[in-house]
């Protein structure tokens, strides 16, 4: 059977650009698809005779949702194996991208912010069913690029479950895009040991600071126990994606620290997670 990946998500955010990352990844790609022809696609997908193996489709959204979910269910009711790629940005950021290119948004005659959030709230009951979310806001094309080749750029794509582990600093937002948040504000704030101030949590005086609060190992056995229950469960069920994000006031010292610990936890469960820092590159004014 074909593997499919449905990339769709708000008009704006990026489906072409990862149409053509995927393309270049070794996916046959069908960019701007309408959804009723989802199913007559997987048919020849699945043909005798057909080496097409894994496809990516690019879903046009605008006011199409109804459709999206029936093909959608129509697709998996083949057996085929379908997951949902949802790419998002933010309001401000769409707005940005739309009046840069003086196109029109296709959700509809109305005001473009109006026709954003439109579309956001007719989205929902699709985005609740996307394997893994990509927020754009922040990422230029190369950025998405390097997000894509992580997630689908293995040879086996279909393969296990890929886990990615990201911290980050509330002040600077919550990420969109993950599965499991954990709040590391609990723990004393390095921030405020002055010769631990200018450092982060990759640096050894302060991943040592954070691990040696009575806490912290308290924190983490509960948490491995946690996630040895359910990593194995998400797999069962067929998840393909798990992130898990670890925050604190910056993203500069607990929870960068306690990510790259999480990550040496589950490297010997035999995973292999994946670790970003998202916000260790920004200022620190309160850790």
């Amino acid at each position: 059977m074909s593997e499919f990946l449905v990339v769709t998500g708000n008009s704006g955010a990026g489906r072409s650009t990862a149409a053509n990352v995927l393309e270049d990844l070794g996916w046959f790609v069908i960019d701007n698809l309408p959804p009723a022809l989802m199913g007559k696609v997987g048919e020849l997908a699945d043909a005798p005779g057909s080496a097409i193996s894994n496809v990516a489709l690019a879903i046009p959204a605008g006011d199409s949702v109804p459709e999206i979910l029936e093909a959608l269910a129509e697709l998996r009711s083949s057996g085929a194996r379908v997951r949902i790629l949802y790419l998002d940005s933010s309001t401000a950021r769409l707005v940005q991208r739309y009046e840069s290119t003086r196109r029109r948004h296709p959700f509809g005659d109305m005001g473009l912010e109006e026709a954003i959030e439109g579309e956001r709230l007719a989205l929902e009951a699709v985005k609740a069913e996307a394997d893994v979310a990509i927020d754009t806001t922040d990422l230029n094309v190369h950025q998405l690029r390097d997000r894509l080749v992580e997630l689908f750029g293995a040879e086996s794509p279909g393969d296990g479950m890929q886990t990615k582990i990201i911290s980050f600093g509330y002040k600077h937002g919550l990420p969109i895009d993950v599965d499991i948040v954990l709040d590391c504000r609990f723990l004393p704030n390095p921030h405020w040991v002055e010769d631990l101030r200018p450092l982060t949590g990759v640096d050894e005086p302060v991943r040592d600071y954070v691990l040696a609060q009575p806490l912290t190992a308290a924190f983490l056995e509960r948490l491995e126990r946690m996630l040895g229950l359910v990593m194995p469960a998400y797999v069962q069920e067929g998840k393909s994606y798990l992130t898990i994000a670890f925050g604190c006031t910056g993203g500069q010292h607990r929870s960068v620290a306690i990510a790259e610990e999480v990550k040496r936890i589950l490297e010997r469960g035999g995973h292999e997670p994946t670790v970003q820092h998202r916000d260790v590159q920004k200022a620190s004014t309160s850790g």
